[in-house]
This record gives C-alpha cells, structure tokens and sequence, in this order.
C-alpha cells in the first residue's frame, strides 16, 4: 500500500509539473510575442538586407531554413532609436544620401529605403616604405563602406608587426566629397625599426615548474618580433591542457625591445570524465569514454585512459605525457608513453593488438621530432572460420618491435582551420626480428600539405605516398594490418575507414594490404554564409602489392560538403561518390580540417 502511494504521488507531482511547466511557457511565449514585431524592409537594390538586419538587432530564419517563414522580428524597444540606427547603418555602407520612412503599426514594422547613388571610391594613394598592394584590397570604383576601411587599417597594423615592425608610423585618411560622391583613401605608412623580443616572466605558477611554460615560449628573446609567435606561444601553453587562462601581454617597449610578460592560471578542476555515444559511418554506433587527468602530480604532467566500443572495433588505450624530461643543450624534450588493446575488424579479417610505446619528442615553433621504440603483440585471424581471405600463413600472431621516427615541419596559419601554409611529415620505422620466423622490414611514409586562400576561396592539395620493404621473403612476412590501406576521411571519402586494399580497377580492390601507396586529395572551400562554407573535393588512391611500385590504377572518387566552422575546427559533412561507379559512395561526418 504504502508503494502504491509513493507511485501515485510521483504521477500526480510529474503532471503537476508538466501542468505548471505548459502554462510558464505559454505565459513566456506569449511574452516573447509582445517584446517582438515583424519587421519589413522595401527599396533595397545594393545594400545587403541581412547586413541591414544585424545592424537593427533583428531576428530572421536562415536561408537554409526553409521550413521556416522568412520574417524578420524585431525588438518593440529598439524601435525609440530606429532612426538613429538606420542613419548610422546607411552612412556606414557609403549611401549618404539614401532616405527612409519608417512606418509602424500595431501588427508590423515597415522600413522604406530609397538608396540614391551611393560613395564610391575613385583613388587609392599608397605610400611608404613598406609594401601595402597586397594588403589593401580596397578597389577603385567600389562603394566605401567605413567597415572595409577600419579593417584595412588593421590588417595594415598587424602584417607590420607579424614582420618585426613596432615602432611604425601609419597615416590613413579617406577623404569624401559629398558633391561628386566620391572617396580618396591614403594610407601612408613608414616601418621605422625592427624590433626584438625581450626577457620573460612568468606569474601564477603553483605546482608547474617555470621552465615547462619557458618550453613552450616560441617568442625567444633575441628574435625579431612576430605577433604570430605570440599566438604560438599561446596555444603551446593551452596545449599543455594546464591552465584555464593564459594572458601574454606585450604591450612595453624598451628601445625597441619587447618583454613578454606571461601570466597563468592552473587548471582549478584538473579531473575530466567524458561519456559519449554516437554513429560512426564506418564502425556504426559507437560508445566511448575518456579519463583524464590534468597537471597530474604537477609540471603539467598529463595522464589519459580512453575507450570505445562498437561492432568493427574496441579500444582501450592508456596515455603518460611528461613536459621538459630533461633539455640537453637547451633542447627542450618532453616524454611519454602509450600503451592498450585494440580489436579491429577490416573487410578480410580481424586484427587483435596489444602494444607499448615510449618515445620523446622535441617541438617548437613550426618543428616537431620524436623518437621512439614500441612493441606490438598482433593477431590476424579469420572473419569468418574456414574462409581464407588472405594466405593461409597470414593468419598468425605475430611479436613486433621496432624503433620510429617522425619529422613535422608546419607552417600553415592554424591547425584547426588554416588558411594558408604548408605541412610536411616523414614517418619512419624498422622492424627487429624477434624470432627465426619474424621479418625484418623498413616502413617510411611522407605526406605534404599545401593551403592557399584566394580572397574567400580556400584551397588544398595533400600528398602521400609511402612503402614498405621486407627484406627476408623467405619467412612470413609482416602483419597484413601493418600494410598500407585506403579510405577514411584523410584519404579517400567515397569509402570507409582503411577499406580499400589492394586497388585493381578504378572501381575494385582486394582485401589485402599494400606494400606501395600513393593518396592525392585535392579541396576547394568557399563561404556561403556567416560561418557554413561549401565545399567541393576530389580523392585518388593507388594501393599496390609491391614496394616501390607506384604505376598502378587508380581510385578516384568526388563529392561535395558543408563546413559550419566551431571554436574547436570545422563540423563536416562530406558526400563522395566513385567517379566510374557511383553506386559506391561514402558519407563522411568529421570534426576537425583535414589539411
């Protein structure tokens, strides 16, 4: 009896809930419908009506929203300042002379604009001794917009002193003749000296050693100022996951000199747990978990557990990473360590892995090296009993260990969405015999990226190409997991994650690996609006059976994609079809560029 009550009690306190919480929102919605009113716009031929929209704080569906009636409302209380906003919005476009009648009735607001001839510019006057052409992409015959001009002032600012230039002189000038309609802009600039970085300081530091921040300083003093090695310095320090704030101010100058003055906060709440569940396009629904440990037993130690499972493929992996080990002359080199178990089915059978890797790596501003020796328990066996996909002796365990060595040189403007620069990387590794059976063999891989922006066009090239020589054929060989496979969303998009083997036809391959591999993937991004970019790409793979074989046939697949840029990288979406078959096509969710 006593239960029953309980039951009843939850019931009629969950509809209470839901009761009080119906009648809250409709009071609310309600509420918001007095605060807001439709806004229309007329007369409008040049100006952007979106732009007109942001500057009247106005709220309207995105074209890409079709399901939804394409009103704008506005704010009842920003209509007192309209005018004011209208006025100042008209002038900031360049349209002096446009006129507008606003006119407002109970149901709706109505903006009439008659936009009249608006200020264009007639010429541009460059001077100095430092070169502006290709910073100053204001064009003679187009309107002054004050918007453009401020922006060109800035970028002025800034390209001086990414190139050591802090003690400049800038003039800028936009002179407008109301009567002819017409803008004179003057941009006067004279470099003056190159400047330096100075001395650094450090504060907040509690537990962390200062010579893990001075590690990851790349505004070394003595080098020529750069705010673009201010910005590395920055995200060297947050990538040390330690520190919820990082502030390098840069602002004194002595005699051309530059102190850089670091102040930190630790991490206050160093523990991480995250659980997740999703769809992967490859491995299907997937769940994952993630412990970390921040700043572990201080100088930003790091320590990581992660996890995931799904039907293709289970992880369980363990992460040790230690900053600044020890600095033989001067080089700073951190250490770490990566030890677990993966389960991983490809399309001809299961691989099985145990390893243990312990390495260090030295990294500063555009270089990185590391270092290591690993070791790799591997097991290839059937997907299905009684059928071989692959030789019989491929299905083995095989005891691998081998030192590596990794080379990254990247110059490219950002690592979570560039726009410009390269990226170049050589991986290498060399197989120890481990047993009478086991194969020695060498393993190198080289990958080069290169992004270019025209404007708003953003392009990409990125190569690889890379082989495997076994020396001793005469025993079993390597894993066949330790081959080269294609497909994924850093190869090729019209097919799964490592599902291509051995290519045969530019439409078929084998489940084998491939000792050979060339991939070529070619990109081009163009913003639609606000932050959604459209995209459209090309994909091309030769896998073959042999080392140093790069004259086979080729996969090649294209599509096209969406981009919405994120604080953490672009949200995609990519969908690729095989180009002489599409009936084998891909759909790609990522986030995160993949050059």
């Amino acid at each position: 009896m006593r239960r029953t009550v309980k039951v009843v009690f939850l019931v009629w306190s969950l509809l209470s809930g839901i009761v009080t919480y119906a009648s809250e929102a409709s009071a609310h919605s309600a509420a918001a419908l007095q605060t807001r009113i439709p806004l229309e716009v007329e007369g409008l031929r040049l100006l952007d009506k979106t732009a007109l929209y942001d500057a009247l704080d106005a709220d309207y569906p995105s074209r890409f929203a079709f399901w939804k009636k394409k009103k704008a409302t506005v704010k009842v209380a920003t209509l007192s300042t309209i005018d004011e906003t209208l006025r100042a919005f008209l002038d900031s476009e360049g349209f002096y002379d446009a006129t507008y009648r606003v006119e407002h009735t109970k149901d709706k607001v109505i903006v009439y604009i008659e936009e009249h001839d608006p200020v264009r510019i007639d010429d541009i006057n460059l001077s100095g001794d430092f070169n502006l052409s290709e910073i100053v992409r204001l064009k003679r015959g187009a309107v002054f917009r004050a918007e453009d001009f401020i922006q060109t002032k800035s970028d002025i600012v800034d390209a001086l002193l990414n190139e050591g230039y802090c003690s400049y002189d800038l003039f800028s000038k936009a002179y407008v003749d109301l009567e002819r309609k017409t803008v004179d802009v003057v941009f006067r600039v004279e470099k003056g000296d190159v400047c330096t970085f100075g001395e650094m300081s450090v504060k907040g530091l509690r537990t962390i050693d200062p010579i893990v921040v001075r590690s990851r300083v790349r505004a070394q003093k003595g080098d020529r100022f750069s705010l673009e090695a201010v910005k590395d310095t920055s995200s060297a320090l947050y990538g040390l996951q330690a520190f919820d704030s990082v502030r390098i101010d840069v602002s004194r100058k002595l005699y051309n000199v530059i102190p850089v003055d670091i102040e930190v906060t630790e991490m206050q709440k160093p523990y991480h747990i995250e659980l997740g569940a999703g769809y992967d396009t490859y491995a299907g629904p997937r769940l994952h978990a993630r412990f970390v440990k921040h700043n572990f037993l201080g100088n930003a130690k790091l320590l990581t557990l992660r996890a995931s499972w799904s039907s293709q493929e289970k992880l369980l992996i363990g992460d040790f990473f230690k900053p600044v080990l020890f600095a033989p002359y001067g080089w700073w080199l951190d250490y770490g360590i990566s030890t677990g178990y993966s389960d991983l089915e490809f399309d001809g059978f299961r691989e099985k892995k145990y390893f243990f890797k312990n390495y260090l790596s030295h990294e500063n501003r555009h270089l990185k090296l590391t270092l290591g020796l690993a070791a790799e328990s591997i097991e290839i066996s059937h997907l299905e009993e009684g059928r071989d996909l692959l030789p019989p002796y491929a299905y083995d365990t095989f005891f691998l260990v081998y030192p590596y060595a990794e080379a990254i040189y990247d110059t490219r403007d950002s690592k979570l969405n560039p726009k410009n620069g390269y990226y170049l990387s050589a991986y290498a590794e060399y197989g120890l015999p481990t047993d009478p059976d086991a194969s020695l063999y060498f393993k190198w891989l080289v990958e080069g990226r290169a992004i270019h922006t025209f404007s708003a066009l953003t392009t990409a090239v990125v190569a690889k190409i890379g082989t495997i020589t076994i020396f001793d054929d005469s025993v079993r060989g390597i894993p066949e997991s330790k081959k080269f496979f294609g497909g994924g969303s850093f190869s090729n998009r019209a097919y799964g994650y490592d599902e291509i083997g051995v290519v045969t036809s530019e439409t078929s391959d084998l489940v084998n690996g491939a000792l050979s591999m060339v991939n070529l993937s070619l990109e081009a991004d163009y913003p639609i609006r606000g932050k959604l970019y459209g995209a459209v790409f090309c994909d091309n793979t030769m896998l073959n059976a042999e080392s140093y074989d790069f004259g086979g046939k080729v996969i090649t697949s294209a599509g096209v994609g969406v981009r919405y840029m994120t604080p953490v990288g672009p949200f995609k979406l990519d969908v690729a079809f095989n180009i002489h078959d599409t009936s084998q096509y891909g759909i790609v969710f990522q986030i995160g560029q993949s050059f």
